[in-house]
């Protein structure tokens, strides 16, 4: 297993890479040294969706193995959030076909969702600030028979915030009274509730200080450390080199590259980021250093 570390001003973590995959077109995954196959826990083709003229996805592809960060990155409007949103059963997708588990799936509702094993915590976290950290664990969801089981719950939040290393001082402090870092740390061991085999997390680290995007980067790390598949939406290079495995790029609601970190520069996700490898300038560049077609001529048989 390899290791990396990155280091952020005023404070350093430690990445952890597992041991890397190469994607063929089957759709499968060998280890570098093993021939054996790895199913992709999550696989979408073809996906399309449009809000009326507007076609906000097509044609996605993309493939997603246990225990692995996929980082998925693309400008505003290049179709990240409507992905995330057609993976948690908030927007169908008109077209395609989602693979979960090597059996054809659909997802209509955020409950199809939930019951395949997909969690999402979104950018809002959703939190009700009043309530402690039990409360909002299982808001929704208690555990009762007769009347609430409240040391029961108090017992399983603990459980949950210790398979993240949670630093959470007690599970009775109002949510409220938490720090950014602390807060997504509740919403992600919530979505860990159903037991779910896939986490998407959208811009888990936005509008955090750089102690606090450690501390999630962290929990990011101890998600896939348990065999989860995780999903990251982010702008900032700096995390998805951080933690992501693989990078895959979306461009006006296309496809426009799926990325080994080990091997990619930060400078070449930013041009498929940006497209800056499809533009006027970089097609007249080419065609002048393209070498000339040479032409023949038929001679004359008489």
């Amino acid at each position: 297993m390899a290791s990396r570390a990155a280091t952020r001003p005023g404070t350093s973590y430690l990445t952890t890479f597992p041991t890397r995959y190469i994607w063929s077109t089957m759709s499968t995954t060998t280890h570098e040294h093993d021939t054996r196959t790895v199913t992709p826990v999550l696989q979408l083709r073809g996906i399309t969706k449009s809000f009326g003229a507007v076609a906000a996805l097509t044609d996605i592809d993309l493939d997603l193995v246990a225990g692995e960060v996929l980082a998925i990155v693309g400008d505003n409007g290049a179709g990240k959030s409507t992905l995330v949103k057609v993976l948690s059963g908030v927007h169908p997708a008109d077209s395609g076909t989602i693979t979960f588990e090597s059996r054809a799936v659909s997802v209509p509702n955020p409950m199809a969702a939930h019951q395949l094993g997909i969690a999402t915590v979104f950018q809002d976290l959703a939190l009700c600030e009043n309530l402690n950290v039990v409360e909002n664990l299982f808001l929704g969801q208690e555990l009762r028979a007769l009347r609430l089981n409240e040391v029961e719950m108090e017992t399983r939040s603990w459980e949950l915030l210790r398979q993240l290393s949670a630093k959470i001082p007690t599970v009775r402090i109002p949510v409220a009274s938490l720090s950014g870092g602390q807060r997504q740390t509740v919403a992600i061991a919530r979505s860990l509730l159903g037991e779910p085999k896939v986490i998407i997390l959208d811009e888990p680290t936005a509008a955090l200080g750089v102690a606090q995007t450690a501390e999630v980067l962290n929990l990011v790390e101890r998600l896939r450390e348990n065999g989860l598949g995780v999903i990251m939406i982010s702008h900032n290079m700096e995390d998805v080199r951080a933690v992501a495995d693989r990078v895959a790029v979306l461009r006006l609601g296309r496809n426009n590259g799926v990325f080994d970190i080990a091997t990619v520069s930060s400078e070449e996700i930013i041009a498929a980021i940006t497209g800056a490898t499809d533009n006027a300038v970089t097609q007249r560049s080419a065609r002048r250093t393209a070498p000339p077609v040479s032409t023949t001529t038929l001679e004359d048989p008489a």
